[in-house]
């Protein structure tokens, strides 16, 4: 396994990031967890009910985990690598989304 300063840059890190995501099943629960946290975003905002901020955090990594844990069988990258691992997230929704990434 990388170390984290062996990652000189996000580009860098997001082949890992892709590696650690192989299975079908646990992209697919990471797009649906993100998508949800999208829009729980977006209606925290325009309600200004704050609290469904920290609602769309605990969800979204919610689902990423359980695809991590039950499908992936590897421990997410999120535990060594929270800043990367994060932005890695959001990038993986918008391959997926964009049909970069098979969904």
């Amino acid at each position: 396994m990388n170390d984290q300063n062996s990652f000189r840059s996000f580009s860098d890190f997001y082949p890992f990031y892709l590696e650690e995501h192989a299975n079908r099943t646990c992209r697919r629960l990471h797009f649906i967890g993100t998508s949800i946290a999208v829009a729980l975003l977006i209606v925290a905002m325009v309600t200004q009910r704050w609290w469904l901020i920290a609602l769309a955090l605990v969800q979204g990594y919610a689902f990423a985990w359980i695809g991590h844990f039950f499908f992936e069988h590897n421990r997410p990258a999120t535990f060594k690598y929270p800043w990367l691992s994060l932005r890695g997230d959001w990038r993986l929704w918008w391959d997926l989304l964009t049909g970069k990434i098979r969904l």
